[in-house]
């Protein structure tokens, strides 16, 4: 009689979990120009840029000014500084794609955290004119799969020295 090969042959690059037994085959994708981008083929870099992006709309929605952008100096980066009222605002933007490892402003080290105190005073020390106080907030950005966010939440002075 006729033997039924294994699901995995040696070399073969099929998706695991195996789909032989009466289970829907996975669907392979067309090779092509790709339509819509899915989230679930950026990497992180394009997830995070989506993440400032719609945070920018979300924070210019409640009255932030933004002045700068990806600010970087020796201590690190700062994703957005805004003015808000009379405050000089830092804003550390978290993009998570899924929930799996907790939510995006979980995601904050103590070490990034120290980071972002030294970027901010460095930045204090660079410029003049500026508000007399000032806050580190963070937006937290979660994507739905088709790359839209499904919430995005803004946490003032989420970042202090103590």
């Amino acid at each position: 009689g006729s033997q039924l090969a294994p699901c995995h042959g040696r070399g073969a690059s099929l998706p695991s979990p195996c789909h032989c037994e009466g289970e829907p085959k996975p669907r392979v994708q067309r090779r092509g120009p790709a339509t819509k981008q899915s989230h679930a083929h950026m990497n992180r870099q394009e997830v995070g840029k989506l993440g400032e992006k719609l945070a920018q709309k979300f924070l210019k929605k409640r009255g932030y000014r933004i002045l700068e952008t990806n600010y970087r100096c020796a201590r690190g980066e700062i994703d957005i500084i805004a003015r808000h009222k009379d405050f000089l605002v830092f804003v550390e933007v978290r993009t998570k794609s899924s929930l799996e490892f907790g939510t995006p402003e979980e995601s904050i080290t103590q070490s990034k955290k120290e980071k972002l105190i030294a970027s901010a005073l460095t930045y204090i020390g660079e410029h003049e004119n500026l508000p007399p106080s000032w806050r580190i907030d963070v937006v937290a950005v979660e994507l739905d799969p088709k790359g839209k966010a499904s919430r995005i939440e803004l946490i003032e002075n989420a970042v202090t020295d103590s």
